[in-house]
């Protein structure tokens, strides 16, 4: 009976360690916590933190990395809307990203941003976020971790339906304000979707013929099947609006005012069939709302 006993609490020890030595989503955040709702105000939200930690991030999968606490660093409870959800953090050294969602998934990220991270939800989802604030060589260090739903570089407000200030666009995001399937000779033409335009991009770095500041994610996505007619991709706003149009050869299109006044359009006289990513871009920066209209008869 002794034997048997000294067995069963060996056996509870060893499963107690390695419990005691991974990151623990229940255990109270360090730096605190905030519920925040979709067109929460100021933005970003932010709060300053030591990063880094005793553990290794990258037991957690690719591509996590860094070295992190076992408690999270901050958690936000958020009630979804329809705009994108950014984690940021920014710091004089190389930090990284470990953010556990809603969905109970692991979400990290290194250096989209120089050495600053970026954990992107183009579609979030309302609950907790458990964050970590890691450091890509260990130690420690002090860090900024800002939560904002108009991203641009350094944490600061002013993105459209995306953001990253010194990026670039990325195709194989999922569209900010949906996507759909069009083939030719669609009804009811035009087909409409309002978004709220800009972003923390520079349009030009695409190209030095593209205007504006558009987002990250792509603010709309059509896959079309191409007949005889052809395609506009037009923009409609009280503002100065751009659009960027990546095509199904992978080529960039992009205009500022083809589309009458200050509006935009992007014109393809015998388009081809495919994936057509859309960002619509405000001219002088900031945020805008827009209606987007795809139709065969401009």
């Amino acid at each position: 009976m002794l034997v048997r006993s000294l067995i069963a609490a060996t056996a509870a020890l060893l499963l107690v360690v390695p419990a005691a030595q991974a990151q623990d989503t229940s255990a109270t955040a360090t730096y605190g916590s905030v519920r925040l709702s979709s067109g929460f105000a100021p933005d970003p939200h932010s709060v300053t933190l030591t990063a880094g930690g005793s553990l290794d991030a990258s037991g957690l999968g690719s591509p996590c990395t860094g070295s992190i606490a076992r408690a999270p660093d901050y958690e936000l409870t958020y009630s979804a809307g329809s705009l994108p959800l950014y984690i940021t953090s920014t710091s004089s050294t190389d930090t990284t990203l470990v953010v556990n969602g809603p969905d109970g998934r692991w979400y990290c990220n290194d250096d989209t941003n120089g050495n600053n991270p970026l954990v992107t939800f183009n579609n979030p989802q309302s609950g907790t976020y458990d964050i970590w604030v890691g450091t890509f060589s260990g130690g420690t260090a002090s860090a900024t971790l800002a939560i904002s739903e108009l991203y641009s570089a350094g944490g600061n407000g002013g993105g459209g339906g995306g953001g990253g200030g010194g990026g670039y666009p990325d195709t194989s995001a999922r569209a900010t304000y949906g996507e759909t399937y069009l083939s030719s000779g669609f009804t009811p033409d035009p087909h409409q979707v309002s978004v709220v335009a800009g972003g923390g991009l520079q349009a030009s770095t695409v190209s030095s013929s593209c205007r504006g500041s558009i987002a990250t994610a792509p603010d709309y996505q059509i896959t079309y099947t191409a007949g005889s007619l052809p395609l506009a991709i037009q923009t409609r706003s009280g503002a100065d609006t751009t659009l960027v149009v990546n095509g199904p050869d992978g080529e960039w299109y992009c205009d500022d005012d083809s589309g009458g006044g200050n509006n935009a359009q992007v014109y393809f006289s015998k388009p081809s069939s495919g994936v057509y990513d859309i960002w619509v871009g405000t001219y002088s920066g900031g945020n805008q709302s827009a209606t987007l209209l795809i139709t065969e008869v401009p």
